[in-house]
């Protein structure tokens, strides 16, 4: 069983859960409700369906540095809490949308609700020892990929009762979770810790600053950009390479997608602790991001569909590359300034998600009209690759955790 530094850990990585899930539970049901509120087919509304995803992003990428920044000033409690119940109401919002603006303005508000990640990995820096943060992070990443298994598969059952109540599920599950976190998560950020809140320096580059001041920060977050927009090949278009390469129908698409998720579950509960314990926090990136790497390069050139499956025993150990950089990260800062950090990974994520499905989806598209559907996959695989080789050889070395905490005592 996971050991946890602090009571507010679990509270902390179930809202994680509960806030994957109620993105991933209304995807099934999002290409039925937009080609009948729109009066449009479905390539249209896969069109449609993709600028809000941009849209989300988009509000990300704004709202992750707020976020962090209020969590800096007023503690995490009153942002995760008021981040769950905008996300109920949100939900609620977009059951009843009667036309397809209320459903991007809905996706616009779960956008800023869901930059929660911010003050989720605050809270978990807060309260972790530093030698125990980036495994402590990797569970973090286990419960997005449990959510990620959840979701999807919740909205698929209860779709049979409606397209919006996949929404309405969601939404309940917002306000149940904002009424737990109300009643029994602690504030985790000393009063001594907080920090004045200042609207010109909640952005990327504002949340960013303490890194650059605390050393050449520089190459690692050039790393971790790569990574971002080369892992989002995998949500952007391996659907669409599947029913290509292999003749895929939704179901055996599903089983692929839940057995990675599953994989990725096991590798961050089981061994992200122990690999970072034996590796250190930059070994374990390397290796990681090593074995994603592989994989991917693999899957552009494999030709039979259990290939796929077997390829990902390898790839799953790209699970340690999330919390190994996390944990790298959040020691460069101090107390005062990791909601400010963790809001600016998030919106440094957002634009990764941005930038990479138009990368994946322009490459699946050239390559396949070359006779080469791997592309994207290959494309994929080089940026994964650069930012190993980036961490490998260009990033600063940091005392080991323990040591650092010794120093400190």
């Amino acid at each position: 069983m996971p050991r946890f530094d602090h009571r507010a850990v679990p509270i902390v990585l179930v809202a994680v859960v509960i806030d994957v899930i109620g993105f991933g539970i209304v995807m099934p049901v999002l290409p039925t409700l937009v080609t009948e509120l729109g009066h449009v087919g479905l390539t249209q509304a896969t069109r449609i369906s993709g600028w809000m995803l941009a849209v989300f992003a988009l509000a990300q990428f704004f709202a992750g540095p707020v976020l962090g920044m209020l969590g800096d000033r007023y503690g995490r409690r009153p942002v995760l809490i008021a981040s769950m119940v905008a996300f109920a109401i949100d939900y609620a919002l977009m059951a009843a949308a009667p036309t397809l603006a209320w459903l991007f303005v809905g996706r616009a508000i779960a956008g800023v609700a869901g930059a929660t990640f911010g003050p989720a990995g605050a809270v978990i820096a807060d309260v972790t020892r530093p030698e125990r943060r980036a495994a402590t992070f990797g569970l973090m990443g286990a419960a997005f990929g449990v959510g990620f298994i959840l979701g999807p598969a919740i909205g698929g059952l209860v779709s049979t009762l409606g397209p919006r109540t996949p929404f309405l599920v969601a939404g309940a599950l917002a306000a149940i979770n904002a009424t737990v976190m109300y009643f029994a998560l602690p504030e985790t950020l000393a009063e001594a810790n907080r920090r004045a809140f200042r609207l010109r320096d909640a952005h990327v580059v504002g949340a960013f600053r303490p890194l650059f001041d605390a050393g050449n920060a520089t190459p690692l977050l050039v790393a971790w950009f790569l990574w971002q927009v080369g892992g989002v090949v995998y949500p952007a278009v391996w659907s669409f390479w599947a029913a290509i390469r292999f003749g895929w129908d939704a179901t055996a698409i599903g089983w692929s997608l839940a057995w990675v998720g599953l994989l990725s579950v096991i590798v961050q509960l089981g061994m992200t602790d122990r690999a970072v314990r034996v590796l250190g926090e930059r070994r374990a990136a390397i290796v990681g991001l090593a074995a994603a790497t592989a994989c991917l390069a693999a899957y552009a050139f494999t030709t039979q569909g259990w290939q796929v499956y077997a390829f990902f025993l390898v790839g799953a150990f790209g699970a340690f590359a999330w919390p190994a950089l996390n944990g790298l990260l959040s020691r460069m800062v101090d107390a005062t300034r990791q909601g400010g950090l963790q809001g600016g990974i998030a919106s440094m994520n957002s634009v990764a998600q941005i930038i990479g499905p138009l990368v994946a989806a322009q490459s699946l598209a050239a390559g396949s009209t070359r006779g080469f559907d791997g592309a994207a996959f290959l494309v994929a695989a080089a940026l994964m690759g650069s930012a190993t080789l980036i961490i490998a050889f260009a990033t600063p070395h940091l005392p080991a955790p323990d040591a650092q905490t010794k120093d400190t005592a």
